[in-house]
């Protein structure tokens, strides 16, 4: 299976308020950065794709939106060729495929962040691993030879690009599916699809 690299960047945006003033506004702009944005249809419902114009750095559930700083000015780009290629390599893993090279990733989060979801990137289609065994994985590279199942645990909910950086494929020690961001019937039915138990894949109920 190929996986990209997660280039890392800054945490945290929220999207902008109205300002008061046309002298509030003007001072806004300039401070402003460019961020794109796409709602497109899935099995799962509207999911939302955040680019910088070059890379994804968000894929939420149309319930599990985030919330971005007034230093950001959010244009909708329907022709953005990245969104094209979000769009079939979804349109690949909905019908059941493993749709193989990811499109350019670029989640903001902090450096421990950044490690689990690299981590999330390894787990190959079809298969889950554990809380505990990312933490084990992790502990290795960790100068005190330990880490937090917990920790790796909440780093995983903080997944900002889902279903292509898969946290979906994170189960409890006893196979029980736990939290999932866009809840446990929408982590169920990602992996139904991954194990080709829904082919063609029917609406999410």
């Amino acid at each position: 299976m190929q996986h990209n690299s997660i280039q890392p960047t800054l945490q945290g945006e929220q999207h902008p308020t109205i300002p008061k003033s046309s002298m509030q506004q003007q001072s806004i702009n300039k401070a402003q950065t460019s961020r794109f944005y796409l709602d497109v249809p899935s099995p799962l419902g509207t999911l939302r794709l955040e680019s910088d114009g070059e890379a994804l750095t968000a894929l939420h559930f149309e319930d599990t939106k985030a919330v971005h700083t007034t230093t950001v000015a959010w244009h909708e780009a329907p022709q953005l060729p990245l969104f094209k290629e979000v769009q079939t390599w979804l349109a690949r893993y909905f019908g059941g495929q493993d749709p193989g090279k990811r499109p350019p990733l670029r989640p903001q989060g902090t450096a421990f962040q950044q490690a689990v979801w690299q981590q999330l990137l390894a787990i190959p289609h079809a298969q889950t691993t554990t809380y505990g065994a990312l933490a084990a994985h992790l502990a290795k590279q960790n100068a005190s030879g330990r880490m937090s199942a917990q920790a790796v645990g909440q780093a995983v909910g903080s997944n900002p690009i889902s279903i292509i950086i898969p946290c979906h494929r994170v189960i409890g020690a006893n196979g029980a599916l736990t939290g999932y961001a866009g809840g446990l019937k929408k982590k169920a039915f990602l992996l139904n699809v991954e194990r080709g138990s829904i082919s063609p894949p029917k609406a999410y109920e």
